[in-house]
C-alpha cells in the first residue's frame, strides 16, 4: 500500500511540471535607419497600452475584400527612446552603434528587473539596396514573458 501511495505521489510530481505554463507577452520595437547623415529616424518603441486584435479582425469569403476595421496610430499609446543612426556622413558610426546598445541593454535590464524574461528576438532589414539607395532600416523585435 505504501509503495503505490509512493508511485502515485511521483506521479504527480512528475506530471505537475508538463502543465502549460500560461504568460502575458510584451513586445518593444527598435528600428535603427541605415540613412546617412542624421536624415532618418531611429527610435524604440514600447506600448503602454492594449489592443484587441478581434476588433480590428475581419473574414473573407467568396474573394470578396475583408471587411476589416483599420488601426489607426492614435489607436494605442506609447513610450518612445531615441535612438542614434547606424550611419554618418562617413559610413558606420560605432559610436552612435555603442550608445544604442547602452540604451538597449538599459531597457532590457528595466524589463528583468519589473520581473519579464527576454524569451526571443527577431530581426529583419529593409532596403532595396538599389543603385543610389539611400533608405533602409533595420528592425528588431524583443519579445518578452512573465508568467501569468
Amino acid at each position: 500500500m505504501r509503495a503505490m501511495a509512493t508511485l502515485a505521489f511521483l506521479g504527480v510530481l512528475l506530471v505537475a511540471p508538463l502543465r502549460a505554463q500560461k504568460y502575458e507577452y510584451k513586445v518593444v520595437t527598435i528600428v535603427e535607419s541605415v540613412i546617412p547623415m542624421g536624415l532618418g529616424r531611429s527610435r524604440m518603441i514600447e506600448t503602454t497600452s492594449a489592443l484587441d486584435y478581434k476588433e480590428f479582425t475581419g473574414s473573407r469569403g467568396g474573394g470578396k475584400e475583408t471587411k476589416a476595421t483599420e488601426p489607426r496610430g492614435e489607436s494605442v499609446s506609447f513610450n518612445e527612446t531615441a535612438l542614434l543612426n547606424l550611419y554618418s556622413g562617413t559610413g558606420i558610426n560605432f559610436g552612435n552603434i555603442a550608445v544604442n546598445d547602452a540604451l538597449i541593454t538599459s531597457k532590457i535590464n528595466e524589463m528583468i528587473s519589473q520581473g519579464w524574461e527576454l524569451a526571443f528576438v527577431v530581426s529583419g532589414v529593409e532596403s532595396n539596396a538599389g543603385q543610389g539607395d539611400g533608405s533602409g532600416i533595420f528592425m528588431t523585435r524583443l519579445f518578452f514573458r512573465r508568467p501569468k
